[in-house]
């Protein structure tokens, strides 16, 4: 088994502190920007940051549906780290500074991916599908932070 990886990155024409509060609201703002691959989004603890917990569905592919239940780390001051109750996915959040009145966003998720011939196809593609997905979020946030 091998880690894999997927990073995707957007900079914003906001503060990083309007950002960060946009993408730590996981009651109200989190729900308005994922896509369609998302499904049965719900907040079970907290709503705001550090202590979250929150559910949903996501459809990475046509056959593939993943449960996800994420309690929420903020191990930095411009950091969110969900970790996945339901497999070693983590995906971690950071708002930096990227200028006057900006902000940039990355987003790295990591989970331990499948050994032999199918290992290699998870590498290879799973990346690719999944920063696809999150580039959407990080569309979506663009709308809701100007």
């Amino acid at each position: 088994m091998g880690q894999v990886l997927a990073t995707t990155e957007r900079v914003y024409d906001a503060a990083p502190e309007r950002v960060y509060e946009a993408l730590a609201d996981y009651q109200v703002t989190r729900p308005k920007l994922l896509p369609g691959q998302y499904s049965e989004y719900e907040v079970r603890a907290g709503g705001t940051g550090a202590g979250t917990q929150v559910h949903w569905r996501l459809q990475a592919t046509e056959k593939r549906v993943r449960d996800c239940l994420f309690t929420v780390s903020a191990p930095k001051p411009d950091q969110l780290v969900e970790k996945d109750a339901n497999s070693s996915m983590v995906i971690t959040w950071t708002v930096s500074v990227a200028g006057e009145g900006r902000s940039k966003v990355t987003v790295s998720a990591t989970w331990q991916g499948a050994s032999g011939i199918g290992g290699f196809f998870e590498r290879t593609f799973a990346p690719k599908g999944l920063n696809r997905i999150h580039d959407q979020v990080l569309a979506n946030l663009a709308a809701e932070v100007r």
